[in-house]
């Protein structure tokens, strides 16, 4: 065993760790691959989601998300990850090349890491008692570690609005309907939003989430939609290019891994930043056009009367990792459509 690298088993155990991050309708479109003394990241141009994610915007946040969720597992493994992202120019399918050195973890590494399996997409209502300042301030302090903004959205009303314009516009493309019926309401697949996870929409939500196919999660007991105190969360950036999605999708990693370090639920929402005229309507009326808007999360207490979540299913770590020569290790995934 090399002393200055981690060992197999170890990075192995880090990438099973960082499949569990979120994705645009659980599409997990990425790769790893393992050198002798790197580990990289690749996006799976098999996954591609033409109508939902026209510009590749939130392919690139989803990857970021993994990245982020990788240099938290090998953080709380005892390796501190230094990140190369898009290390190669002739290759944009290549994210991130990321050299480990030894360190030792704090215990701010351990939990953030075992935040890992228990971060779920909870698209129920939140309960009435309200996200502490504090939580907040945090959050936004590791959003900031990444490069990122976060902003706490006070004009409700406007973005109460993107998300109702969005909605409406997408009902009208049967393309982006067919695409997300078959990415949704999934039963028994590794990929794909589980009909198990989402919810019915009953038109009472402040900030509903898309409406998928053959939704089955009951809403809890007792919870009155009005009295949901969920904070909603805009990560933005100051530029637009593809690194800074990139640094959007690491930024929220972070955040709801902290979330979930302090016991809150969250919810991210995309949809109306999928559209031109819905997310410049967000630059201007919620950010005052002070940057990029690349993420929306809805963050608040779950009720005590919410049953846990299952958590939704994932590819295999065999499945996600080629060799470093691009050639296929394991049995490649095959993508449902």
């Amino acid at each position: 065993m090399d002393a200055e690298f981690p060992d197999e088993g170890t990075i192995r155990a880090a990438i099973a760790l960082a499949l569990r991050a979120p994705s645009v309708h659980n599409s997990q479109p990425w790769r790893w691959r393992m050198g002798d003394r790197t580990v990289h990241l690749y996006i799976d141009p098999k996954v591609v989601l033409h109508h939902t994610d026209p510009d590749g915007r939130d392919l690139m946040l989803s990857c970021g998300t993994a990245l982020n969720h990788f240099k938290v597992a090998m953080a709380g493994l005892g390796w501190r990850a230094r990140t190369h992202r898009f290390p190669n120019p002739a290759d944009p399918e290549h994210i991130a090349a990321i050299e480990l050195d030894r360190h030792v973890a704090s215990e701010q590494d351990i939990a953030m890491a075992g935040a890992i399996p228990r971060r779920r997409t909870d698209r129920r209502h939140y309960s009435s008692w309200p996200v502490p300042i504090g939580h907040i301030a945090l959050m936004a302090s590791r959003a900031a570690q990444e490069g990122v903004v976060l902003y706490r959205a006070e004009a409700l009303t406007h973005l109460e609005r993107a998300v109702a314009a969005a909605a409406a516009e997408h009902a009208k493309d049967s393309d982006y309907q067919t695409e997300l019926r078959v990415w949704s309401g999934r039963r028994g697949s590794l990929d794909g939003v589980p009909a198990t996870n989402t919810s019915a929409p009953d038109g009472t939500s402040r900030m509903p989430s898309r409406t998928f196919a053959n939704p089955l999660l009951q809403q809890p007991r007792g919870v009155q939609p009005s009295e949901d105190a969920a904070e909603l969360l805009v990560l933005a950036t100051p530029s637009d290019d593809t690194i800074s999605r990139l640094r959007a999708g690491e930024a929220t990693s972070a955040v709801l891994l902290t979330a979930t370090s302090l016991g809150l639920a969250t919810c991210p929402l995309t949809e109306p930043l999928e559209l031109p005229d819905t997310r410049a309507a967000i630059v201007s009326e919620v950010l005052g056009d002070s940057g990029f808007p690349q993420m929306i999360l809805r963050i608040g207490w779950a009720p005590s009367t919410a049953e846990p979540l299952a958590a939704s299913p994932r590819h295999g770590v065999t499945e996600m990792i080629d060799s470093l020569d691009g050639a296929v290790t394991g049995r490649r995934r095959e993508v449902v459509r």
